[in-house]
């Protein structure tokens, strides 16, 4: 049963007569008189005057002075990440992608997790055996999310998920690919920088949903950092999307009625994204040009899935970080 104490009586008081919530609740007034009272500012100032002081073991952290941060070269948690590098204060005109080799031919709902995984980090994965170089005791990896502040970690773990699977190796279930055109089957990282070594940009090709999962922000950084110029996709998640263009990797869609497999494709051939570089624009057409091992040339259409003007001068810098920080270097 529910009582109304505003109306109903709280009991009777000593001559008998009910007494009610009103009758002994503070008035608003009586409440501002009792406050200024017992409150003082000097009470404030002896409880949060050192509240940045922290406790003592907080105190006796060490720490270095001045104000940026001083990346400690020896840790395997926290690295200075390499996506302002070399940056110049003007962006470099954007290029044509030619002589493409195919790092990963994927299938359909490929997530941010098979792309950048979070879980436990293998001892005969290429993280595990960067972690191995440092000293570092496999009871103590961690985990791949906890270790995102380090992109030499984060980038050997891209593509490396355990049930991923690449159409070019088959047969086989992890973060393999086939390196051409040598056919060598290697890890995707130690291929990925084999093919930055001898000069030869990659793309991605993938089914359907591509990205989708968690808007895990690895899974686009990783891709960039692998060298990969561009991922072209049947359909893709909206942030990772995003996201690629935001690390300045291209996506692409491919038109109604065609995808890797109406293409064949087998991770032998090259691949060639001409004409885009000087018009780029939002949601433009260009012309795929796929070259057989054979010799044999084949071109398909693909849609820049840019699709703002915004992310056209994301592209144009590299990526999003590279336009903020250049947008602040000449409002300095």
């Amino acid at each position: 049963m529910m009582v109304d104490i505003s109306k109903d009586p709280l009991g009777t008081g000593s001559d008998g007569q009910p007494v009610y919530l009103r009758d002994i609740w503070p008035t608003s007034e009586e409440v501002s008189e009792t406050v200024a009272k017992s409150i003082s500012r000097e009470m404030f100032i002896s409880r949060y005057s050192n509240v940045f002081l922290g406790p003592k073991q907080w105190q006796a952290v060490k720490f270095a002075g001045g104000q940026t941060y001083k990346w400690d070269v020896g840790s395997t948690y926290v690295q200075e990440p390499p996506f302002f590098a070399s940056m110049s204060p003007e962006p470099a005109p954007i290029v044509d992608i030619k002589r493409a080799r195919l790092l990963a031919l994927l299938g359909d709902s490929i997530t941010t997790d098979h792309i950048s995984p979070a879980g436990n980090i293998k001892k005969s994965a290429p993280a595990g055996e960067y972690l191995l170089a440092h000293q570092v005791r496999p009871e103590e990896f961690n985990s791949y999310g906890s270790r995102r502040g380090n992109h030499e970690v984060m980038m050997r773990g891209t593509f490396a998920n355990t049930r991923i699977k690449n159409e070019m190796a088959a047969g086989t279930e992890g973060g393999v690919t086939r390196h051409m055109p040598d056919g060598e089957i290697m890890p995707i990282y130690d291929a990925a920088m084999k093919y930055i070594a001898e000069g030869t940009p990659l793309i991605i090709v993938a089914g359907k949903e591509y990205g989708t999962g968690s808007s895990r922000d690895w899974a686009a950084k990783g891709t960039k950092l692998l060298g990969v110029s561009a991922v072209i996709a049947e359909s893709f998640e909206r942030i990772h999307r995003s996201n690629l263009v935001g690390m300045g990797v291209l996506p692409l869609q491919f038109k109604e009625g065609t995808d890797r497999k109406t293409l064949g494709l087998d991770g032998t051939e090259t691949f060639d994204l001409l004409g885009f570089a000087e018009t780029l624009r939002p949601r433009m057409e260009i012309a795929l040009t796929i070259t057989r091992a054979d010799g044999r040339i084949e071109v398909a259409p693909v849609v820049c899935r840019i699709d703002t003007l915004d992310e056209v001068d994301y592209y144009k810098n590299g990526g999003i970080l590279q336009y903020v920080l250049r947008n602040m270097l000449r409002a300095a």
